[in-house]
């Protein structure tokens, strides 16, 4: 029998672009993993300088057996993006009954161009991504108006 290559593992963190210092979350996740975090921050600050200050910003981090990575940066979580052309500072508590904002179609649209630059939403149509930005803003209490 022959011994399989160890996988490299993935991990998925949020952090603030421009921002990443190795405190924790970022540091002992790294840490743990034999990963030097101060690496990762300055490559990551470097590639996310062009993004507004402390957008939460999903990053997938691969890590090989020898110790190297390699990481993905994807768009900021939709339910961020629809509370900041929102302008609030969270949803409604009850959502349905309360509203806590409103958002035009033409920030519906323009939050989807920036959600399907994603490789994950290169393959779906623009109204479905939408139609999934519509429906979140709902489970938030966002109002969209046409």
């Amino acid at each position: 029998m022959s011994k399989k290559a160890p996988a490299s593992s993935l991990l998925k963190l949020i952090v603030p672009a421009g921002k990443a210092t190795p405190s924790p979350p970022i540091g002992p996740a790294l840490g743990q993993r034999g990963v030097k975090s101060m690496d990762f921050c300055k490559q990551f600050n470097d590639r996310t300088k062009e993004l507004i200050l402390e957008t939460p910003t999903p990053v997938a981090i691969a890590i090989k057996p020898d110790r190297t990575f390699t990481f993905e940066i994807k768009s900021p979580p939709t339910s961020w993006l629809l509370k900041r052309a929102a302008g609030i500072g969270k949803g409604a508590s009850q959502p349905g009954k309360q509203v806590a904002g409103t958002v035009s179609l033409k920030h519906i649209y323009a939050i989807a161009q920036i959600k399907a630059t994603d490789p994950v939403m290169s393959h779906i149509e623009m109204h479905k991504i939408c139609k999934s930005i519509i429906a979140t803003a709902k489970s938030a209490g966002i109002k969209v108006v046409h």
